[in-house]
């Protein structure tokens, strides 16, 4: 009896020392808050919204990097209450092979291969999971403007149907 008092003693003793052997390397504090009231997002039925590409020449990517012309779409926001100054947008989805700054196309069968989508606001390109530049916001009604393109990633690009997906959330300010 008192060997397995003593056993249960050390085995506790020795939990109790490995749980204080975890380091501290730093603090993360997170902060933000929860609003009443937000602006009414208008971008169509269920907010979907479909932003057509067009269709591009395969051979008018010229290499790794290389752009096709860019087509404008616009997030609307209505009903805005008052005290809502600023607004920020930020996407989410699959990267292309990792790479958060481009967003990567859905994987369908006979999908294109070696391009993916790029997103940019009026100031600059977007990486995914990246606020955009802040827009100021107006009671009422307002219009964010984004833009998409296909960007060249690999050193061969295979034609297909070139789709993407991506959610976004809007944070105020």
């Amino acid at each position: 009896m008192k060997k397995n008092l003593i056993s249960m003693a050390i085995a506790v003793a020795a939990v109790l020392s490995a749980a204080n052997t975890f380091a501290e390397d730093g603090t993360v504090n997170f902060t933000g808050e929860i609003t009443d009231t937000a602006c009414t997002v208008d971008i169509g039925a269920n907010n979907t919204m479909t932003v057509d590409l067009g269709k591009v020449a395969r051979t008018a990517f010229t290499g790794v990097g290389s752009k096709a012309s860019a087509t404008k779409f616009v997030l609307k926001l209505k009903d805005c209450p008052t005290g809502l100054n600023l607004a920020r947008v930020k996407f989410d989805g699959t990267g292309y092979d990792g790479d958060d700054s481009v967003l990567k196309l859905t994987q369908d069968l006979g999908a294109a291969q070696g391009v993916a989508i790029e997103l940019s606001d009026p100031a600059a390109k977007l990486p995914l999971f990246t606020p955009s530049t802040a827009y100021a916001l107006v009671e009422g009604d307002n219009a964010l403007n984004f833009y998409a393109r296909y960007v060249q990633m690999a050193q061969t690009v295979v034609s297909g149907p070139a789709n993407a997906s991506a959610t976004f959330t809007l944070n105020y300010n």
